[in-house]
């Protein structure tokens, strides 16, 4: 497990998020993930597979300006800057966002996020 790994599981991730690949992000979420939104509020891995599954949030555009890998044993964690633009419940809408990424690995499943949390910045 090196940061390379980690690099490629995140930016699977990113295109993922901009498709709205349901099976991808079921792949790369643990089942125990907890989401902290911009909002504050805490969501699931549930949540988040039905936000895309049925468009009620669509990304358009996701545009990385930075990103910042740490691997330590079987813990690692990422921190995305970056630009993204889509609409949720039919309203556009365009951020620039700090997203902190927790991913936990094992050889069943690989790289998988267990906890994430999104600013607006």
């Amino acid at each position: 497990m090196d940061e390379n790994e980690l690099r490629t599981a995140e930016r699977r991730l990113q295109a993922a998020q901009l498709a709205s690949d349901v099976p991808a992000l079921d792949e790369l979420l643990d089942d125990r993930l907890v989401f902290t939104g911009p909002d504050g509020a805490l969501y699931g891995k549930q949540d988040d597979l039905r936000v895309h599954r049925t468009g009620t949030q669509v990304i358009d555009a996701l545009h990385e300006e930075e990103l910042t890998v740490l691997v330590a044993g079987r813990t690692g964690i990422t921190w995305f800057l970056g630009d993204l633009r889509g609409s949720i419940n039919g309203t556009p809408f365009e951020a620039r966002m700090r997203y902190t990424r927790t991913w936990v690995h094992d050889h069943e499943h690989g790289w998988r996020i267990i906890a994430a949390h999104a600013s607006v910045v």
